[in-house]
């Protein structure tokens, strides 16, 4: 009985996730909107910039702080 729920749980899940893709067709976006004003491209250094380096410095700056302001090291330390 517990496979047979799997099993109806998984169809309903890639059904639900099917209909989903088939609504959201991506053509609807190529037709522009009034008022769209889209803005001048990302070059190649500007997008590795935008969405690979900058998510990555902010990463190791969060990380710093943590690292700094971490007391229970120093109350592992002392005690």
């Amino acid at each position: 009985m517990d496979k047979k729920n799997a099993l109806r749980a998984g169809a309903l899940a890639a059904g639900t996730t099917l209909m989903m893709l088939l609504m959201s067709s991506p053509a609807l976006a190529l037709a522009r909107d009034d008022g769209d004003d889209p803005g001048k491209g990302l070059n190649v250094a500007e997008t590795l910039g935008l969405f690979v380096a900058a998510p990555i410095v902010l990463f190791l700056v969060i990380a710093g702080f943590v690292m700094v302001t971490d007391k229970s090291r120093k109350q592992a330390e002392q005690g």
